[in-house]
């Protein structure tokens, strides 16, 4: 069991202000494997002065010396590699060989990718008789959630780190294991004091601490839109910076002339991934009414091939979820479903076949939704696909933007060129054409009630910056 009984602040691992502990669960098994200290707003505010005092020697360091040190941060990462998928496997559920390449691999890619990025951006430039300078906007605190632990802290505290801001991260606590693994790796890489810290505990007690102290210019959150909500609400006080990554209700498009067998397949697996708690996973397929008994059963096929089993096999392909409440919330709304009238395909609520103990659900699809429906038009957060029907493009397009949230999305059809001339008329900050791949140098970042800012490439560097113009007196001629 992985027992941690400190936080890391100001380059220092230091004895919390409380006594109260958090009890870290194994989502295939129930069982406890790890405990943390449950973080006090005294904890919170001694990450922010540690952070606050550290960001002038922080901010004026070179860039390539901040590379440096984020270079030897993925290498500390990449020793750990096998721990961190394993220690991820339990507290998320995701299946162990897509936790080393997605829940650890992409992480420790995206540390050295944000090296480069912090060598090679152009942080001054000449517009006019200004000098136009980008720089750090100061403190940052990031606030993450449990589905993509290590990845979402890597978005928010790589990149900070690259613009020279300094960091309070505060990584949910229903995942928080991986974090004190790269406060370890963060630690032993020799990085300045006080430029990153870690503080653990609830929402309404520490990262409210973080959302309203006026020594934090920045809120980085990812989560749920109603906390997305309330960080905003307690943020707008000090006027801060705030960027949000929310939630998602993605529609994957299949028009009439596209291959219905690769788009059906592609989007129950963009469903399906981490036993659907993806922000942005194709949770609505919207089909042609005149193809959906074709589409019903293509999807049928697809989602009946994830079969549920022990996260930490090699074979398994749809592990658990990662908590108690989350297996609760998707089981009740698979239940809304049929209550509501919707045809259930396949699944349903209970434990799949064969699984007595874990945090596991049937992948389900239902068939007919309603465009309207509960289970159409809130997040799941749970491997649960609804299937509506549109009567000509114009309709699948209404449909498809018929949503508060706009984070993800796909489209298919017989050309590229028609995907994207459909594509450009969703209101989503990302569309898939045809089963393009995901492309981390891409920005992402949703419209709507999926927030607002963007992360991944270049563009969530700057995110982490500030413009300054310096007008400079014309030169006399000699």
């Amino acid at each position: 069991m992985q027992i941690y009984d400190q936080f890391y602040i100001g380059g220092a691992w230091v004895k919390p202000a409380g006594t109260g502990t958090i009890d870290v669960i194994d989502s295939g098994t129930e069982a406890v494997i790890g405990r943390i200290p449950e973080g006090a707003p005294a904890d919170a505010q001694a990450a922010i002065r540690a952070a606050r005092a550290a960001f002038d020697g922080w901010a004026a360091t070179p860039p390539a010396t901040r590379a440096a040190y984020l270079r030897k941060i993925a290498e500390n990462l990449q020793a750990k590699s096998e721990a961190l998928a394993q220690s991820i496997t339990g507290e998320v559920g995701m299946p162990i060989k897509l936790s080393r390449a997605i829940q650890v691999g992409a992480p420790i890619y995206n540390w050295n990718a944000y090296a480069k990025y912090a060598e090679a951006f152009t942080f001054d430039e000449q517009v006019g008789n200004s000098l136009v300078v980008r720089e750090p906007v100061g403190v940052v605190a990031a606030i993450t959630p449990w589905n993509y632990p290590l990845n979402q802290i890597t978005l928010k505290v790589a990149p900070a780190l690259a613009a020279g801001c300094t960091v309070v991260l505060k990584p949910s606590e229903i995942a928080p294991l991986n974090a004190f693994m790269l406060a370890e790796a963060i630690h032993d890489a020799g990085l300045p004091a006080g430029v990153f810290n870690l503080v653990c505990g609830y929402g309404p007690v520490v990262g409210e601490v973080l959302a309203t102290d006026p020594d934090v210019d920045m809120v980085s959150f990812t989560g749920s839109t109603r906390a997305g909500k309330r960080v905003s609400e307690l943020a707008a006080a000090s006027v801060k910076r705030v960027a949000l990554e929310l939630g998602g209700k993605s529609a994957s498009v299949i028009l009439d002339d596209a291959d219905f067998a690769a788009a059906v397949k592609g989007t129950v697996n963009a469903c399906f991934l981490n036993a659907g708690q993806t922000c942005s996973a194709h949770t609505r397929m919207l089909v042609p009414e005149s193809r959906y008994d074709e589409a019903r059963a293509l999807a049928k096929a697809a989602a009946e091939a994830y079969v549920a089993g022990d996260p930490r096999l090699d074979a398994t392909r749809l592990g658990a979820l990662a908590s108690a409440a989350q297996q609760q919330r998707v089981q009740s709304f698979i239940q809304r479903g049929i209550d509501e009238g919707a045809e259930l395909v396949t699944g349903g609520p209970g434990l799949p076949d064969g699984i007595a103990k874990g945090f596991f659900v049937k992948p389900t699809v239902f068939g007919r939704v309603d465009a309207k429906a509960t289970i159409a038009q809130e997040e799941i957060f749970g491997p649960v696909l609804s299937i509506i029907t549109y009567r000509d493009e114009d309709d699948a397009v209404r449909i498809a933007n018929d949503s508060p949230y706009g984070l993800g999305g796909a489209v298919w059809a017989g050309s590229d060129e028609r995907a994207m001339r459909v594509a450009r008329r969703i209101r989503t900050g990302q569309v898939d054409i045809n089963g393009g791949a995901w492309n981390m140098a891409a920005p992402f970042g949703g419209y709507k009630q999926s927030g607002h800012g963007r992360e991944n490439g270049v563009y969530g560097l700057e995110e982490y910056l500030e413009y300054k113009s310096m007008q400079l007196r014309a030169q006399k001629p000699m």
